[in-house]
């Protein structure tokens, strides 16, 4: 399976992209540089993006320094021997806390987050989404960011469906069926259509709507529903 690892790869996306649906060239004139984010995969990443849900980016990236800073290496279990008051403090919610421990009990027990991202998209989603509190745009972002997988589209991300109505002129803004229907036409690069319009969205409202940039880096460098 082809996977997005390198900044070509963004730049080969594109060009596909404009020519699968030509809205989308004066989309990406706008969005300027669309970076790739790919990140290491495995515990780390997943953790980051599962504190990433539901609060912006600076909260997220504050929350996971305090998390990461109290738990020394991060890993399942550190999570799993940490007392509530380490959750406390590092500014977790009780959601968060319970999906964190349900994830590293996971991870005790056998879930390969390094074997996760050589799987097909559906088999890594299932696998993923199985955990207690990991819902599809936590699982759709690490595949993205962590795994690179080139054709999955986080439909439910409010700041994708805002990018994508304001680029396209959809009024009032696709919901994430519409959203994921109309994505369909940029498959198999919705990977990339994903990247762009979170790059769109940051020229549009001035603040960077993809996942925090704390997350580990290989290359280089929202909400759950």
């Amino acid at each position: 399976m082809r996977r997005i690892v390198t900044q070509d790869d963004i730049l080969e996306g594109l060009e596909a992209l404009e020519r699968l649906d030509p809205r989308l060239a004066p989309v990406r004139a706008r969005a300027g540089d669309v970076p790739l984010r790919l990140s290491e995969p495995g515990f780390g990443s997943l953790v980051s993006i599962i504190v990433s849900q539901q609060v912006s980016r600076a909260s997220a990236d504050a929350i996971f320094g305090r998390l990461t800073g109290l738990l020394d290496p991060l890993t399942h279990d550190a999570i799993l021997g940490a007392p509530e008051q380490v959750f406390r403090e590092a500014g977790l919610s009780r959601p968060k806390q319970r999906t964190l421990i349900a994830l590293s009990e996971a991870v005790r027990d056998g879930l390969d987050l390094g074997n996760v991202v050589h799987l097909e998209a559906g088999a890594a989603m299932t696998r993923l989404t199985g955990v207690p509190g990991i819902g599809p745009w936590t699982a759709e972002c690490y595949l993205l960011f962590a795994a690179g997988h080139p054709d999955i589209f986080p439909a439910k991300d409010v700041a994708l469906q805002s990018a994508v109505g304001h680029a396209l002129g959809i009024d009032p803004r696709p919901g994430d069926k519409a959203l994921g229907r109309l994505a369909e036409s940029w498959s198999p690069w919705r990977g990339v259509a994903s990247r762009l319009f979170w790059a769109y969205y940051r020229e549009m409202r001035g603040k960077d709507a993809a996942p925090p940039g704390n997350l580990p880096e290989k290359n280089t460098r929202m909400v759950e529903l």
